[in-house]
């Protein structure tokens, strides 16, 4: 479903969301129809907006765009996944935004059903440029994370992690990374080009976690690991760059402590 400036309708050939990557998105998880951590996701989208330069979009607005899609796709009584995309709307030739931009809506959802079975991860060979803005937004630029996923998939994996161009774990193509050494909880720093994810907050919220800033090796030497986005919630890995990971307390711990939330 699309909603622009007229309401419901295309979207252009000029809309600068398809031509530049010049916007945003959010995806929510929805169970029996109401979405989960709303807030939160509403909150992230504004922040995005005031570092791009975006007006920000009404939480009514974006509600009622998420309540229909889900309804028109008949996935009230599913667990579904709904993405709100926030473009620039059109601008004509070139980089310049038309003043002031006038965004465009689009809200799409589609059933979600969780993984239950341990992720594969690899080392994708793509690195992820911590200095650039849209590496900590929910940005329409997401060609690198496609891509790394694809290198995980063609090598028979769920997953893939992306280091920083300094060699340091930064994320999973579409997930945060936790891991576990010595029995204390560790993520990347957001210093790494990591996206503030809503599953990952709710995780630092629910236990100690240490942000760090580490290399490959702090991943070869962890106990275990898990990932984590809105839609998979906590999913734990089962095989890290061809080395097998068992489960731990603490994974079950949090999971069953934040299972509300997913």
């Amino acid at each position: 479903m699309l909603w622009g400036p007229m309401g419901p309708g295309r979207i252009p050939i000029d809309d600068r969301g398809l031509l530049l990557g010049d916007g945003l998105f959010e995806t929510v998880l929805f169970k029996a129809g109401q979405p989960v951590l709303w807030e939160a996701h509403v909150a992230r989208l504004h922040r995005g907006c005031a570092v791009i330069g975006l007006p920000t979009p009404d939480a009514a607005r974006l509600r009622e765009a998420a309540d229909r899609a889900v309804s028109e796709r008949g996935l009230g009584d599913a667990r579904a996944a709904v993405r709100l995309t926030w473009t620039a709307g059109s601008g004509g030739r070139g980089l310049r935004r038309p003043e002031p931009p006038t965004p465009r809506l689009i809200a799409s959802a589609a059933a979600s059903p969780r993984p239950d079975a341990p992720a594969t991860v690899v080392v994708s060979a793509i690195r992820r440029n911590a200095q650039a803005p849209s590496a900590r937004l929910k940005s329409l630029g997401y060609l690198d994370n496609l891509l790394a996923r694809r290198e995980a998939e063609a090598a028979g994996a769920d997953e893939a992690v992306l280091l920083d161009t300094a060699g340091r774990v930064a994320c999973a193509a579409a997930a945060n990374l936790f891991w576990i050494t010595g029995g204390r909880l560790h993520t990347p720093s957001l210093a790494c080009g990591v996206l503030d994810g809503i599953m990952r907050a709710q995780v630092i919220a629910a236990a100690p976690v240490a942000e760090v800033c580490a290399d490959l090796g702090a991943l070869q030497d962890a106990e275990a690991a898990f990932l984590t986005n809105s839609l998979i919630g906590l999913r734990a890995i089962g095989v890290l760059a061809g080395r097998a990971l068992g489960g731990h307390p603490i994974i079950d711990q949090l999971s069953v402590r934040l299972a509300d939330r997913f």
